[in-house]
């Protein structure tokens, strides 16, 4: 019997498409559910003869099975022992076009409360693939869904299915359902990447380049304050200074050594440039503030930052109070708890007692930055 297909730019509405496939997901179906990047064969990862079935189109490759999991904060309940680096990937990359296989070593994973057979399939050499699709009706599929889903990229002799009709073609009657959204908008794989404690290698190159991949991997330290044009730039110059120091390299390699500075305003307007006063007193440092253009701090921001430092509490409790799921990445600047005085418009006096009073405690955030992005 051929499958039912669904024009999802016909359909009159999407949540009865959503409850269509987690019926037939649940009921122990394939159905072909279409991603950013091509089209999937997808199963049920509480039914096992799903899984098996899923299994024998995907064939010999090692990862040729992912999990499909609702957002990036639930990847710690597949992967508990996912580290720093992992995370900020994560949180970059998905949802989107990225699949990351983790270590699946942990008890307490809910990789370990699957079928034993289904874990066989999905667990290679100890480690599982986990992908967020950047496609929302998928995604709304996944949260109404009991349970992640296995999902498969498959090729059909050296062709990527970027389409619902390729699907059918390829897999015909052993589809349930297939959910037909035109062509897949990036119609090529997703990149996929294996992740340890401190690197990762690019296991296929996809959508997302391998160069792409590095930086997304860096650790981003953001400094902020209120207008970005007096203490938060000060800080990140002289951070920026510092580590490259550290590292031995130039300040403009820092990057290539795994780390990003940036710094940002609570009530910042966007291009304004660093105050006078803060470029000439970091000048004699050998630190350029003149190309400094001020941003305001945003949600994108706060998500890809491993690391945020406020000049005062208020601050602080401002950046929580927006998004409190950062909690545990917002920090003070000053280790001992106290404000960094704010010296705009006031004379180059106040803005060298500034700096002298931020300097210890950046001295001791780039000591910990460097052991964090040491290989």
């Amino acid at each position: 019997m051929p499958p039912a297909v669904i024009e999802l730019r016909n359909a009159e509405d999407s949540r009865d498409v959503v409850h269509r496939a987690v019926q037939a997901l649940a009921e122990g179906h394939l159905v072909a559910l279409p991603t950013e990047t091509l089209y999937c064969l997808a199963a049920s990862a509480l039914c096992q003869p799903a899984v098996d079935r899923l299994q024998a189109f995907a064939g010999s490759d090692q990862h040729a099975l992912a999990l499909a999991i609702k957002s990036p904060d639930e990847a710690l309940d597949y992967a508990p022992y996912l580290g720093p680096l992992g995370q900020r990937l994560s949180r970059r990359c998905w949802p989107g076009p990225v699949t990351m296989i983790v270590e699946d070593r942990h008890p307490d994973s809910l990789v370990r409360q699957l079928d034993r057979q289904v874990q066989q399939s999905l667990v290679k050499d100890g480690f599982v693939g986990l992908r967020v699709p950047g496609h929302q009706l998928v995604l709304d599929v996944l949260r109404l869904l009991a349970g992640p889903v296995v999902i498969a990229a498959v090729r059909r002799d050296g062709v990527d299915p970027v389409t619902a009709q390729q699907m059918i073609e390829f897999f015909g009657e052993s589809l349930n359902l297939v959910l037909d959204d035109g062509r897949s908008r990036f119609g090529q794989p997703c990149s996929v990447v294996k992740v340890r404690d401190r690197d990762f290698d690019v296991v296929e190159v996809g959508v997302v380049s391998a160069q792409t991949l590095k930086r997304l991997a860096s650790m981003i330290v953001l400094f902020v304050c209120t207008g970005n044009t007096c203490r938060s730039p000060m800080a990140e110059g002289l951070f920026r200074h510092l580590l490259a120091e550290k590292l031995g390299c130039k300040a403009a390699e820092i990057e290539d050594r795994g780390a990003i500075v940036m710094s940002a305003g609570i009530a910042a307007m966007l291009g304004g440039r660093a105050a006078n006063e803060a470029i000439n007193v970091l000048s004699p440092l050998g630190i350029d503030l003149t190309a400094h253009e001020s941003q305001p701090l945003t949600e994108q921001l706060v998500r890809h930052a491993d690391l945020i430092l406020a000049m005062t509490r208020s601050h602080r409790q401002a950046i929580l109070a927006e998004w409190p799921t950062a909690a545990e990445r917002v920090k003070l600047l000053s280790h001992d708890g106290d404000d960094v005085a704010d010296p705009v418009g006031g004379p180059a006096e106040l803005y060298e007692r500034c700096l002298a009073q931020m300097r210890p405690d950046i001295e001791r955030w780039v000591e910990w930055t460097a052991e964090q992005i040491k290989p």
